[in-house]
């Protein structure tokens, strides 16, 4: 029986807390796993950014990204591993590079998800190129953007593309508003989208692998409230429909952590937002959700480095299409696309290790939210964002809440 070494990689950027968080609870697992028959061992450490031989090894076996939506280097450097190294890597690159807000509302549509009613419109502005004037002579028709507008009906949204993080995005109340916005909008490409209006219930769902986490979301509220404390407020059923939606978007994308957001009108749940694959895992938003976060990173990480889960190189739309194509009511559509998903993040195979092996992790997560580091990690997370005369203030109220957390998830004889 050999002894082996895993090793995850951390590619980050301006990442602080989480980090902190996950290479502590990791360093206290001590993990020592027996599997294929081999002791294995689990080490992590984070990735840096320098010159590298295309040829040269990659020494992890799992890599959590947070750099390839943005920065090129990071991006074709875990490319290559994962062409030539087998690497695993959280999320899919090319998939990141590639997809944006359009295509995940096009495919999500094509497999009957009630996506809002969504045209594109041309840009207000272009960068000026030698073939761009008899180009647009030609070929680029006059439209009323009234027209456009009306028929998508008020209030709607105007929205780049690709956007992310609320970028340019704006609430249309009317026509004269449309055009104004429009007006303003440069050479962005935009999407404008009815809105769900009114609606009763927002909800976002972080999954990450076969995990899925449900929080009502405020969107009005400061950045610290947006990630609500509420519980049970929606039911069960309505529950297993969002996590099979977001595990759908996440497999059809090869997405393993990702968030979606969906608005409830009249019963019906409508996707609105779920092109997320680098979602926000800070304390200062997530406070009383961000131990779940930390400790679905370890799991789905740990488990993919163990196991060496083989990393799925080509998307493979397929079996989506072939369930789309069948006469079937929606939420039976829906919940085979979701088992596609539960077979691709290989779910029961999955939560059969974590029971095995990671049985512990739990407790060892909740006895370190409770330590002198675990608030250091949160105070700098704080420094780097706040005010000075802030700091303190919000260091406590993002420890108290994960202090609320520890109290409703304390081990039996804690």
């Amino acid at each position: 029986m050999a002894r082996v070494t895993r090793k995850i990689g951390l590619s980050l950027g301006a990442d602080i807390c989480w980090p902190l968080c996950y290479e502590q609870i990791l360093g206290k697992l001590a993990l020592d796993i027996d599997f294929g028959g081999d002791r294995i061992g689990v080490e992590c450490e984070r990735v840096t950014i320098e010159p590298f031989d295309l040829r040269q090894p990659c020494r992890y076996d799992v890599v959590l990204d947070r750099l390839t939506h943005w920065y090129g280097p990071s991006r074709e450097w875990i490319k290559k591993a994962i062409l030539m190294d087998r690497l695993y890597v959280l999320n899919n690159p090319w998939s990141v590079q590639s997809m944006e807000k359009h295509t995940s509302y096009c495919a999500m549509m094509a497999l009957g998800m009630p996506i809002p009613e969504t045209w594109m419109v041309p840009p207000k502005a272009y960068e000026p190129s030698a073939d761009l004037a008899p180009t647009l002579k030609r070929y680029a028709q006059l439209f009323d953007l009234g027209e456009v507008g009306g028929a998508i009906g008020y209030p709607l949204f105007m929205k780049p593309y690709d956007g992310g993080g609320w970028r340019d995005v704006s609430r249309i109340a009317d026509e004269a508003a449309l055009r104004k916005r429009y007006d303003e909008s440069g050479k962005v490409v935009m999407h404008l989208q009815a809105a769900v209006d009114p609606f009763d219930s927002f909800v976002r769902c972080i999954g990450f692998g076969p995990q899925t986490h449900l929080v009502r979301y405020d969107p009005d509220a400061p950045l610290h409230d947006r990630y609500t404390r509420d519980k049970d407020f929606i039911s069960d059923d309505e529950a297993q429909l969002l996590r099979d939606t977001t595990l759908t978007i996440n497999a059809f994308f090869g997405w393993d952590f990702n968030s979606c957001e969906a608005l409830r009108k009249n019963g019906v749940w409508y996707p609105i937002d779920f092109a997320n694959p680098c979602p926000d895992s800070q304390v200062t938003s997530l406070h009383g959700h961000f131990p779940w976060l930390v400790i679905a990173k370890l799991r789905w990480s740990i488990y993919c480095a163990v196991t060496r889960k083989a990393f799925r190189r080509t998307l493979d739309w397929s079996p989506f299409y072939e369930v789309a194509a069948q006469d079937l009511p929606y939420r039976e559509k829906l919940r085979a696309y979701a088992a596609i998903a539960e077979a691709r993040f290989e779910t029961t195979r999955f939560e059969e290790f974590c029971a095995q092996h990671l049985s512990h992790l739990d407790e060892v997560a909740w006895e370190f939210f409770g330590t002198a580091d675990a608030k250091e990690a949160f105070r700098l997370k704080v420094t780097a964002l706040y005010p000075k005369h802030e700091i303190e203030a919000f260091t406590e109220l993002f420890w108290g809440r994960v202090q609320a957390w520890r109290s409703e998830t304390a081990p039996k004889g804690a």
